[in-house]
């Protein structure tokens, strides 16, 4: 029986590099799985698309000028119409209506993977690490 106080366990440079390779691996193996890879394919085929590019171009453009008119009081039930219906046309493009799934199949299987980082930290890792992108 040893006299000597327990070391408290502290946390070395090299635990720190293992986790920062695990999350590097979870990446790498993420970019792997299907549902990433028909997002990629989906993505590309939206960029190669002319009719989705201009579309997207007029929606966008529209959306500005509703956003602008509602920062300065003068946006219209009409203004919101005419950004609802550009976006149901942009939406309704095969390409774009296929990108939109893959997105939502990705952002699904995200989420799943988030709940399994988050169950043994008692927060939501995704939301906390990086809940900058929600629309």
């Amino acid at each position: 029986m040893s006299l000597e106080p327990e070391a408290e366990p502290v946390e070395s440079e090299r635990d720190g590099d293992d986790v920062e390779t695990l999350a590097r691996e979870l990446g790498e193996a993420i970019a792997e799985t299907p549902a990433y890879q028909e997002f990629r394919e989906k993505k590309e085929a939206v960029e190669a698309d002319e009719q989705a590019q201009e579309q997207i171009q007029e929606f966008e453009q529209i959306r500005e000028e509703y956003m602008m008119a509602r920062e300065t009081g003068q946006a219209t039930k009409e203004d919101l119409r005419t950004l609802q219906n550009a976006q149901e046309e942009l939406h309704s493009i095969p390409v774009m209506r296929e990108f939109l799934q893959a997105q939502n199949d990705l952002e699904l299987r995200l989420q799943a993977l988030n709940e399994h980082i988050s169950e043994p930290l008692a927060v939501d890792f995704g939301e906390k690490a990086g809940g900058c992108c929600q629309d």
